[in-house]
């Protein structure tokens, strides 16, 4: 199912950086626009839309967004931050206009969103030009970077008092970055305990931790109906072939295959919403031996946390697929490109490991 929501201009032209395939993307709107007008032109299932969207893609920033807004809270009238500075909206020291925040200023939510989301803009446009590997870095750590920046400064690395983090982003130790995320909490202050949950929140973002799936599947049951959805765009049965015989038998199992989904949606909206087609999800022993599994596959979904799903997206290129998952999925991921499918799977520990099929 296509999405026909409506994009606005503003929307548009906040990611608008002059690269070759959004050139061509303004050319075929600029015809739509001519022979169909504004209202129908402007729709995300357009020609158009889909050449702006699937080559150089910009970050929707969904997860800074999140996380920023966890921390900073709202608040429509200026209030004094913690470090004695006026501040608005979702922690802005400045309006969009420059001005410095003053006593007594306030702010729409509609002009907060748009005021936060333009400075991640501009963080984000910083970060890639002076932290090294930014695009090597899975959007999830781009993420967590963006709202440790928010906080601290878009010009942390190699300024002083930032020597660590900076060190272990240049030799691109990465392992080690929430580790060192931590160090910045203003040990001793009165609002150091703050600072500690939101640096450990980063570093478990940095470190794969959005993939939590969505609250919705707690009212489901391995019984519940195959049509029920995981996610807006999988369902239980997928998991299942929507076989019987291949039923989860146990919460936990369906709680992991909500986590996968969760990515599912991901890959979903990274490649046009082309459908993601699932070629083999939960294999209890005997569908398991019968298809010839290892024993200890991933698919038999043995303990909490544990699982694993097969997949394709109809239309994509697999290889690119594949490639994309092997940048964002922090856990299990199995190279079976060349037979047609990607295996994601998650095992006890939640290590990330790679193969070959």
């Amino acid at each position: 199912m296509t999405n026909s929501k409506a994009i606005s201009l503003q929307q548009l032209f906040r990611y608008y950086k002059g690269l070759p395939h959004q050139t061509a993307s303004i050319s075929l709107l600029e015809e739509d626009l001519a022979a169909n007008g504004y209202e129908a032109a402007m729709r995300r299932d357009r020609e158009w839309f889909a050449t702006w969207s699937q080559s150089g893609k910009q970050s929707d920033h969904k997860q800074a967004l999140e996380i920023i807004k966890k921390f900073e809270g709202w608040h429509a009238d200026a209030y004094k931050c913690p470090a004695g500075y006026w501040t608005i909206g979702w922690g802005n020291l400045s309006h969009s206009d420059g001005r410095p925040v003053k006593e007594g200023d306030w702010i729409r939510r509609k002009e907060g969103d748009a005021l936060l989301e333009n400075t991640v803009d501009k963080i984000d446009e910083k970060l890639s030009q002076t932290v090294p590997y930014w695009s090597e870095m899975a959007e999830n750590q781009q993420a967590a970077l963006i709202s440790f920046a928010y906080n601290l400064g878009s010009g942390f690395y190699g300024s002083q008092g930032f020597e660590t983090i900076s060190k272990n982003l240049r030799a691109k130790d990465w392992q080690v970055v929430p580790d060192a995320m931590l160090l910045y909490r203003n040990p001793g202050s009165s609002f150091e305990a703050g600072l500690k949950r939101r640096r450990l929140a980063e570093g478990k973002l940095w470190a794969g931790g959005d993939q939590s799936p969505p609250t919705e599947t707690a009212k489901l049951r391995p019984e519940s109906a195959f049509s029920s959805r995981l996610t807006p765009h999988v369902t239980l049965g997928e998991f299942a072939l929507n076989l019987e015989e291949r039923r989860f038998d146990e919460q936990h199992q369906l709680n992991t295959a909500a986590t996968l989904a969760a990515f599912l949606e991901r890959v979903r909206v990274r490649f046009g919403a082309k459908p993601v087609i699932i070629t083999s999800g939960y294999r209890p022993p005997a569908v398991n031996r019968s298809v010839g599994g290892a024993s200890g596959s991933e698919h038999l979904y043995p303990a909490p946390g544990v699982g694993a799903v097969d997949f394709y997206v109809q239309g994509a290129d697999i290889y690119a697929v594949q490639d994309w998952c092997d940048r964002n999925w922090p856990h299990s991921l199995g190279y079976g490109a060349n037979k047609g499918f990607v295996h994601l799977g998650m095992r006890e520990g939640a290590p990330k490991i790679r193969w070959d099929y």
